[in-house]
């Protein structure tokens, strides 16, 4: 599948739940979510199914389940077993909090999982729990820990850097690269939905990267199979790499490979609008396969060649399905 600016759509990202067990600053308000979706506003795993079929023939070949926290979802292992079954689907990957991932890491990757992100924001357990609200920092290590251990690789950890809330652990993030076999990404923090986001708390990939080189020095490139907007480097001596994505000062528009599909059936075509299709809708209403695929279709010629400036989707990322 083409875009209008002939990028290869390959990847769909499925939130399968708008509910999260953390309140971490930038993706909720402290409450949490208001009017939350109905249990039958949400699209049934058979209905989930039925679409990443569809777009299959269409050239899907990989899948990130997300949500909300996916963990939350009953029957996820289920679910993941059932998709993998898909004959086409290449790959299948998670983004999780991880503070379930202990429990859930060797059930997930017996199903079918390949791999998983983990959002960590903090190492340092007070710091944590302020980003999270609720959380608690050992319950994500030892989830890292055993995706590792049960062979979900690579394990990449997702780290939104935020200016005078935990910028000043760039260089022990950096470092733990040096021990740990995971791909450690530093993210851009991104103004989306109810977050916090502020131009202040702002900080860029670029100052970053001075950040680690000045206490850990030079940042040495990994050249690697592009299938993502991170960009790879090492530290002499590491086991771990360094990612570093730049939504905000970077055009990694230009290699955009995905849509993404909301716990309540919407399909977006880019991150950054709120351009949505109701699929559940032709789903419940009976609509055919070819519906089905043409309305896919006709949703993808509706990516946006880039990110429009002073754009702030509306929508709360966890109800996108970032």
């Amino acid at each position: 599948m083409k875009d209008r600016f002939n990028r290869n759509i390959d990847y769909l990202r499925i939130s399968i739940i708008d509910r999260c067990n953390l309140r971490c600053i930038y993706c909720m308000p402290e409450e949490g979510i208001k009017n939350l979706l109905p249990h039958d506003e949400i699209l049934s795993y058979e209905e989930i199914l039925k679409i990443i079929e569809i777009g299959v023939i269409l050239g899907i070949t990989r899948i990130r389940i997300t949500g909300g926290e996916p963990l939350l979802r009953k029957n996820v292992v289920h679910f993941i077993e059932k998709l993998s079954n898909i004959e086409g689907i290449k790959d299948i990957g998670m983004t999780t909090n991880g503070v379930l991932l202990k429990k859930f890491a060797k059930d997930l990757f017996m199903a079918g999982l390949k791999r998983v992100n983990i959002s960590l924001d903090s190492l340092d357990e007070q710091k944590f729990k302020t980003i999270t609200r609720v959380g608690n920092l050992k319950d994500v290590l030892e989830g890292i820990e055993e995706a590792y251990r049960v062979g979900l690789e690579p394990v990449k950890i997702n780290v939104v850097v935020m200016r005078g809330i935990n910028d000043d652990e760039v260089e022990r993030f950096a470092l733990w690269s040096k021990d740990v076999p995971y791909q450690i990404r530093f993210i851009e923090f991104m103004p989306v939905g109810v977050n916090s986001w502020k131009k202040e708390l702002f900080i860029s990939t670029e100052e970053i990267k001075k950040k680690i080189e000045a206490k850990t020095g030079k940042l040495i490139p990994v050249e690697m199979k592009k299938s993502g907007p991170a960009e790879y480097f090492t530290l002499e001596g590491s086991t771990g790499l360094l990612g570093f994505i730049s939504p905000l000062t970077t055009h990694i528009c230009i290699r955009c490979n995905r849509l993404r599909l909301t716990a309540e059936g919407k399909l977006r075509p880019c991150l950054f609008s709120d351009k949505e299709i109701d699929l559940k809708t032709l789903l419940r209403g009976g609509a055919s396969e070819e519906e089905i695929k043409d309305v896919i279709k006709s949703t993808i010629q509706l990516k946006p060649q880039g990110m429009l400036e002073d754009v702030k989707p509306s929508r709360p990322m966890s109800t996108i399905g970032g």
